[in-house]
Formats: structure tokens, sequence, C-alpha cells
């Protein structure tokens, strides 16, 4: 709209130009039409809504770079969450009340968006709980990243801001011993341990470091009393859960009603859930198809366990943060020269080991938020656990193809990729939020993409790391529902990351372990699935292909697929198809 208005008065002006040199009189210039009071009303009403909300998470706020908030902390006191809860019903009320006929079709778009949101917040709040029950709920909350690592400001700026954080601590560590309701699941507690554990060490230990060249001897008081103080309560909170071992339970399954509506309400899939089961165990016979065709050339006359192991025990030579290093450029280069999807700025993602407080998966990527800018991302690659055997901890350092198409699902065209897209993204409003789906669909669907386009083409051994992590989240998706609403045990979701997706002991019980306190882990094969068939589909509408192995000159519209698919931030997927398509149709 905005783009045809500017058009219309350059050609106004030379119309005007041409006239007055002839001598003529000028018609009256048109009164440029400036948005409707529908519009305005909505522009309004998102505003107090992006407002209203970094007001209630400020760790959220901060994050996403609005650093009038950096060292705040949410209020999780009982009567805070009932206030958040409170507060997020009336914000669905008032986006409830708005007519979406009065909505330009974009902000009809952002409707659903903003919906999709507040009934994601509420579900976890409100009906699973997660706060009473789940130490592990409050982890974003609490992670302190952006002071530590992020260079948006000079260091003593962000010392300052870490102060301020630290002070708060205590009080939060509180209210989340008030809130937690023993007895809670094993492996709640053993997230929990691990996890508040891995604080208290971090402050104690590793804070002060990062802080050493800023000289204000003030400063370092501060930093050593409120480091001090926050180590503690962690380890006081440690010693709690510690406490709660001996009366701990396995009642962590959502039950079958309430994880259907996890999946309705945090993604907008109103599938029965046994539909997205089969397909995700139709998709997992398809990988172990391929990895049997594979290994048959790469490692012939031998189990698939075998091949597996042979591929697995080829590790980066430098380890796998300097491995991930020299992958990055490649993989960038890769991405331009193959015309795969448009890369926005001229950012790159730093590598590092994983913090000791968030190394409850093997890697994950820190990005900056949309109010942030030339602010530096770390993809971080978690070492393993020194209290494992030293077989086991040299199983879980990921293989040198592993690791490859994990730097694809993180970084290039992944996670930072998508980010790049979502946090350039005009409106802050579809930049700020980026959902379960979205964000790791998009990562995993980057993977089979990414060797669908010629990545590692002849190279059996790095085709077989993809499909493994294939087959990785295949798992995830039928352990998660298994735990959740079949009564799958810990230990048979354990046996079944061994046996189906050929993961080593370590990685397995840690796979295991997440399916109970993070269940919409099923939202990477889950979303991977949905981008390919609306992939499918929109080639249809395009082109006239209906099949991933299209022609080339089919395959060239892969790159304005992806762009168009990252071109609206991050919302449940089913919106995404709607826009694309025109109606949400089959989702898988």
């Amino acid at each position: 709209m905005r783009k045809s208005l500017k058009v219309g008065a350059a050609l106004s002006g030379i119309l005007f130009f041409g006239l007055t040199a002839c001598n003529q009189s000028p018609p009256a210039h048109p009164a440029v039409k400036g948005p409707s009071l529908a519009s305005q009303a909505w522009n309004k009403l998102t505003a107090a809504y992006i407002e209203s909300y970094l007001q209630a998470q400020p760790t959220f706020a901060a994050q996403s770079g609005r650093h009038e908030f950096d060292g705040q902390l949410p209020d999780v006191s009982n009567h805070g969450l009932r206030r958040e809860i409170a507060r997020l019903h009336d914000q669905h009320d008032q986006l409830s009340a708005v007519d979406p006929n009065t909505l330009e079709p974009r902000e009809r778009f952002d409707r659903e968006y903003l919906l999709a949101v507040t009934e994601r917040d509420l579900f976890w709040l409100e009906k699973a709980k997660f706060p009473f029950s789940n130490p592990g709920w409050y982890i974003d909350k609490l992670d302190p990243d952006m002071y530590l690592n992020r260079n948006y400001a000079p260091l003593d700026v962000r010392m300052k801001a870490f102060i301020k954080y630290a002070r708060g601590i205590p009080k939060m560590v509180n209210d989340i011993k008030a809130n937690l309701q023993a007895p809670l699941p094993k492996t709640y507690i053993e997230l929990g341990i691990a996890q508040y554990g891995g604080f208290a060490q971090f402050y104690a230990k590793n804070v002060a470091s990062v802080f050493a060249s800023v000289s204000d001897p003030d400063l370092q008081k501060q930093l050593t009393e409120a480091t001090t103080a926050a180590a503690q309560a962690m380890d006081a909170l440690k010693q709690t859960l510690e406490a709660q071992r001996a009366k701990a339970n396995d009642k962590f399954a959502l039950g079958p009603d309430l994880y259907a509506q996890m999946v309705a309400e945090t993604e907008q899939v109103k599938l029965p859930v046994d539909q997205i089961e089969a397909a995700g165990r139709a998709d997992l016979d398809r990988n172990t198809a391929a990895l049997k065709a594979e290994c048959d050339t790469y490692s012939p006359k031998t189990t698939l366990q075998q091949c597996v192991a042979k591929v697995s025990a080829h590790k980066p030579k430098d380890g796998a943060v300097e491995g991930a290093r020299a992958q990055l450029v490649m993989l960038k280069d890769f991405i331009v020269k193959n015309n795969v999807v448009s890369i926005p700025s001229n950012d790159e993602a730093l590598v590092a080991e994983a913090p000791l407080y968030n190394r409850s998966n093997a890697a994950f990527i820190q990005v900056p938020g949309p109010y942030d800018h030339g602010v530096a991302s770390v993809y971080n690659i978690a070492p393993p656990n020194p209290a494992w055997s030293k077989a086991e901890q040299a199983a879980y350092v990921p293989s040198e193809a592993t690791l490859l198409f994990t730097s694809v699902h993180e970084v290039w065209p992944g996670h930072f990729l998508q980010f790049l897209h979502s946090n350039a993204n005009p409106s802050k409003l579809e930049g700020l939020w980026v959902g379960y789906a979205f964000a790791e669909g998009w990562a995993h669907y980057c993977e089979e993409m990414m060797y669908e386009k010629g990545l590692a083409k002849g190279d059996s051994e790095k085709h077989i790391g993809q499909l493994m992590d294939a087959l990785l989240r295949d798992v995830r998706l039928l352990s998660s529902i298994g735990l959740h609403t079949h009564g799958m045990t810990v230990s048979q979701s354990e046996k079944m990351f061994q046996t189906q997706a050929f993961q080593d002991p370590g990685n397995a019980r840690q796979q295991a372990a997440r399916g109970t306190f993070d269940p919409g882990y099923l939202n990477y094969t889950l979303g991977k699935l949905m981008i390919r068939k609306l992939r499918t589909d929109w080639l249809a509408k395009h082109s006239g292909a209906s099949s991933a192995a299209a022609p080339a000159a089919d395959q060239a519209l892969w790159h304005d697929f992806h762009d168009q698919f990252l071109s609206y931030g991050g919302p449940p997927i089913p919106l995404v198809r709607k826009q694309m398509m025109g109606e949400e149709g089959a989702l898988l």
C-alpha cells in the first residue's frame, strides 16, 4: 500500500513539472489518504500490546534489545503469576474484540499472530502449570548471556546491568522455591539440580573473569557481593531439589487431552495427535530406509549400528568448536553460490563452548533481538558431562558429519539466518515472537534441504550424518507423544533413541529426559513436515511441480519460497500457510 502511494506521488510530480513547463494550470493535487481509523486503532492496540508484554517480561525485553529493561527480572511470585495470567486474558479479550473485517490483510494476519502468542503463554501458565512443576520453565528468564557475551554496550555498562540482575536473584530463587510443588518428577529434579547448580558455579567461578578488565574498584566490589549472594541462593535452591530426590516420582505426563491442547494452543495445529504420530513414524521409516541405502555404499556387510559407529568415530580433528568455525565459512559460501535464500545482512555468528548453566542440549545459538543492531550471535556447543564415563564422554563429542548438519541447523541457513530475517522484519510485532515449530522446524528443514541442494553431494558419510540428525528428531516426536499420551517410560524412550536414532548412551539419556520436561520438542519434525508440505503445494501453485524432486527450473523457485516463508517473522506455521496459499488446507 505505501509503495503504491509513493509511486503515485512521484508520477504526480512528473505530471506537475510537464504542465507548468507548458504554462498550464495544474489540477488540484489529491490528498494522500492516511491509515483508516480502524488501522490507527489497530496500530495503537499493537503498540500497547508490545509495551505491556515487555513490561511484564523484562528479561525477554532486554534479550530483544530494549536495554532500558537491563538487569530487571520478572515477578514470578505466586501473586506475579496470577497477575500475568489476568494480563494475558485481558490482552486476548482486547484482540478478540477487534473485528478482523475492518483491518487490512496484513493487520488481520498480525491479529492472529498476537492471539497465538497470547494463547501459547496462557497454556504453559494456566493449563500445564509449568511454573509450579517444571524447573526448566525459569531458565530463559534467568539467562544472563546478554550481559556477558553481547557487545551491545561497553563492558562497564553491561557490568552494571549484570550487578542489578544478580541482586535480583535471591528474591527470584525464593519465589521459585515457593512455586515448585513437591513431589516433582525425577527428570525435573535432575534438570533443576544440573541447571541451578550450574548457575551457582558460574556465578562463583566464571563471572569475575568476564568483567576483570573493568578497572572501577567500586564496581568490582559490588560485583563480588552480588555474585556471592546469587551463588549462595542458587546453591540453596539446588540443595532443596537434592533433598527432594527421595520423594521424586515419574508423574510427568501431560495426558492425551492436555497434550492435544498443547499442540493446538501453542502451535495452532488442530490435528488429531494420532495423525501427527503417524506422520512422524512415516518420516522415521523414510529416513531409516535412506540410511540403509547409504550404509550399503559406505559400509557394506555391516549392521546399521556398525555403520553409524564408523561415522560417529570420525571426530573433528581440532574439536567440535574449531570444527564448527571452519564449517560456517563453507556453508555461507554454499548458500550464496547456490542461491538458496537471501542473506539480509553481513552479520556473522561466533562459536563458543556452552556456559555451565546451559548444557542440557548439545548445541544451541544465542541470537540478539530485533531492537539490537551490530550485536554478535553465539553458536554454543556443549562439552560432555564430566560425571559420565570416559567412553560416554568420547562418544558424546559429535562426529564431523553430524557436526556439519548441526552447523546447518544452528547457523547457515538455519536459526541464525532465520533470525536475521525476523530481526530485519519492518514489523517489530513480527520480529519479536518466533515460535517453537517455526524456528526449529525451519532449522531442521534446512538440514535436508541443503542436502537436496547438493551439500555433501556424493559423500556417503556426510549424508549419514544428515540422516542421523533426522532420525534423532523423528524419535523426539514419537518419544514426546509416547511419554505424554501412551505411558512410555523414560527408559523405553532412552532405548528408542539408542536403537532407532542410533544415539550414544549419554545423548540418549539426555534426549529421553528432555522429552519429559520439554514435550514441545516434537516441533522439530512437526515443523519440518509442515514446511515441506507447504513447499510442495506452493511449488505446485507457482510452477506445476508437486514433488520434492522438482526439475532444476522449479528448484530455482526454492529461493523465492524460502524468502517468502521467512518474511512473516515466526508465527505458527498454519498462519503462514494461509498467507502463502490463501487457505490453510492440509498441514501434513
